[in-house]
């Protein structure tokens, strides 16, 4: 309905344009006595019409354009946080301020001075809230208390895997960990979609890690943000949270193998949960009882494996007959790597209750 009143507005707007242009004409060249002829009526209503449907057609583009640039305009808005919109607002002065400094003896330049000087504010302005946006992430302040090592150099940035894996909620309990913590919003927003699978090992292991977030905020011990840094589409989420680290001088906290022998190449500093596992007794040890549901078959002929809630995978001796069962097993040895952690178990008897 606006968007009707307003085309009819742009077409009134024409046609009173038309109207007036013509009388204007007239009598500018000295013949006000066609206003009174058909001929001059005539080409007055022709006019009047002419730019008054065009101005409807026109107009009803320009109120398209107009909404899809403000939606989108909208949308970034929404994207861009109050901190974020503060410092790139400084950092557009900051390069305004340099601009004009710059442009003082060009625009007395004839003829190209001012287009000189137009070209070089546009040009300082952005480079200033681009510069002011990359540097976002930096405390100001660090370098005046000499804390640069301890501000900075101790963020640390949690990856997919080290949430799901929980044992990071221990290790911030145990106050090992300095610094903060960091959950980019790519990472959040991967978990979430785990959470959401039709796979119901995979929708499992989203939830824990969603569980393990709550816990940590709401656990009160150790300082974690969530960054809103939104996933980019064109590039994997590995690659962004090591682009992230490197613009934060900051390190990464993961379980990842791979990852962590990616980012080491490129000299980001990782912190490997199960390289300190390994120099710890580990969780399983030989002997100890646990209960474990069979998923699938293993490498070997009749095992059977099952998962630990954190993703450890269990191999089970002649146990696939039990797949989708409940038993009870004692874990005979531990293989703990950097690539992760395996129990090697045989049954003792099955569960009475079956998977549903």
């Amino acid at each position: 309905m606006l968007e009707k009143v307003l085309k009819y507005i742009f077409g009134l707007t024409g046609a009173l344009t038309g109207m007036t242009l013509v009388r204007y004409l007239f009598i500018r060249n000295g013949m006000t006595d066609y206003l009174t002829t058909y001929y001059g009526i005539g080409i007055i209503v022709f006019a009047t019409i002419f730019l008054g449907i065009i101005m409807y057609i026109v107009g009803g583009k320009i109120i398209r354009l107009t909404a899809i640039f403000a939606e989108k305009f909208e949308q970034a808005i929404q994207s861009i946080t109050t901190y974020e919109l503060a410092i790139g607002a400084g950092g557009l002065i900051a390069g305004l301020i340099v601009a004009n400094l710059v442009s003082i003896p060009i625009v007395k330049i004839q003829v190209v001075g001012v287009v000189i000087s137009i070209a070089i504010n546009i040009l300082m302005g952005i480079c200033g809230v681009y510069f002011a946006l990359l540097k976002k992430n930096d405390n100001f302040f660090d370098g005046f208390r000499g804390n640069k090592s301890s501000g900075l150099k101790n963020r640390k940035l949690l990856d997919t895997s080290v949430i799901i894996d929980g044992r990071i909620l221990d290790l911030c309990r145990t106050g090992f960990l300095e610094g903060e913590l960091i959950v980019p919003g790519f990472v959040l927003e991967e978990l979430r979609h785990l959470a959401d699978s039709a796979d119901d090992i995979v929708r499992a292991k989203g939830r824990r890690g969603l569980d393990v977030l709550n816990m940590l905020k709401n656990d009160g011990k150790f300082p974690i943000s969530i960054d809103k840094t939104a996933r980019d589409n064109n590039m994997e989420v590995d690659e962004q949270l090591m682009k992230m680290a490197r613009e934060m001088d900051a390190k990464i906290i993961t379980n990842d193998y791979n990852l962590g022998k990616v980012a080491s190449i490129r000299g980001i500093d990782i912190l490997n949960i199960n390289d300190l596992a390994n120099a710890m007794k580990p969780v399983a040890v030989s002997g100890e009882e646990m209960t474990i549901r069979i998923v699938k078959e293993g490498k070997e002929n009749g095992q059977g494996v099952g998962y630990l809630d954190d993703g450890t995978m269990v191999v089970v001796e002649s146990a696939y007959k039990f797949k989708g069962q409940l038993i009870d097993v004692v874990v005979t040895s531990v293989l703990q790597t950097s690539a992760g952690r395996m129990i090697f178990a045989k049954y003792k008897n099955v569960h009475l209750s079956l998977a549903k």
